[in-house]
């Protein structure tokens, strides 16, 4: 498929299974061309262009030609210069190799990753935090990450991939709410006991189950395994970890019991222990791969067509 088509199709399919819905990401979408149409000449010749059709500023194509034939990707979970030169090592020796596929985000989609965060609130707000709450809480975790960012380079490994001539992509939160979704369809319908009971569905898990076999498995970092799980709640998704605040206003406004996620600061680990609230952290790798997993089953479903996927930094390939 043509690398616009496969780049659209990861964010339709992140669409579709985004957490706020489709008639909210249908609103964000339409305040920012609300925002764009009052934009001065100069101001929308700066305007990132992609923010019109995708909600996702951690999403993008960082290199290449829209118009790009891909049939093979080199896909990890983080592809820096070091995987950006394994992809040309791996063109000399006569792998067929057409695009570089990252989940986490290089260049404008690192840089812009807090745009992603303000869904947060939304999430909170469907759980039951109130919505002018849920947006407080977050705002200056927004700020924070925005500033924690800023002096980064982002663009070494993207350079690389300029350089040597090979399409680079990346694809963070329409696989992380791949992950949310299919996880948390699980819980809803499984209806999980204790948190031991949660443990055992992911790890009926590929992604998981070899994890584990690696000392990457899952941990119990909150309450125990003999606890009542109540409302399991995934927190996958959303650019990175929120506002250490929200914890609390889970305790007290929700049915909130136990937290699935990728990992946990300090700080929110104790305010979750704090408000006796359960906390399992399925694994980082882990659950990125089965993200990635899922939005690849999405796109070669839509695109009904299959592609050949070369595995490294982290990424294996299950089909679901």
């Amino acid at each position: 498929m043509k690398l616009r088509k496969l780049y659209d199709s990861a964010v339709a399919h992140g669409i579709s299974v985004d957490p706020r819905g489709k008639a909210r990401v249908k609103k964000v979408l339409a305040k920012v061309q609300k925002k764009y149409d009052g934009l001065d000449v100069d101001e929308k010749a700066r305007f990132d262009a992609e923010r019109l059709k995708s909600p996702y500023s951690d999403t993008r194509i960082l290199f290449g030609d829209p118009g790009t034939d891909v049939k093979s990707v080199l896909m990890g979970i983080d592809m820096a210069v070091g995987e950006v030169l394994l992809a040309d090592r791996l063109r000399e020796k006569g792998e067929k190799i057409d695009l570089i596929w990252a989940h986490h985000p290089s260049g404008a989609g690192l840089a812009n990753l807090s745009g992603v965060m303000a869904m947060q609130a939304d999430i909170l707000s469907g759980l039951g935090v109130p919505i002018n709450a849920a947006e407080g809480m977050m705002a200056p975790r927004i700020k924070e990450v925005e500033r924690r960012i800023l002096p980064g380079n982002h663009m070494r490994a993207v350079d690389a991939a300029s350089l040597l001539g090979i399409p680079m992509i990346c694809t963070h939160t329409p696989a992380d709410n791949c992950v949310s979704d299919h996880l948390q369809k699980i819980f809803n319908r499984k209806k999980p006991d204790t948190v031991g009971d949660v443990l055992t569905l992911l790890r009926k898990i590929p992604e998981y189950e070899e994890a584990e076999k690696y000392g990457m498995g899952l941990k119990i970092v909150a309450g125990g395994k003999d606890r009542s799980a109540g409302r399991v709640f995934v927190d996958m998704t959303g650019g990175t970890s929120g506002s250490e605040k929200a914890l609390e206003k889970l305790a007290n406004t929700t049915d909130v019991g136990t937290i699935v996620g990728m990992h946990i600061p300090e700080k929110h680990r104790e305010e979750a222990e704090k408000h006796h609230i359960n906390v399992v952290i399925a694994g980082h790798m882990a659950s990125d791969t089965l993200g990635m997993n899922l939005l690849l089953d999405g796109i070669e479903k839509a695109a009904k067509s299959k592609l050949t996927v070369i595995g490294c930094s982290g990424f294996r390939r299950y089909k679901h």
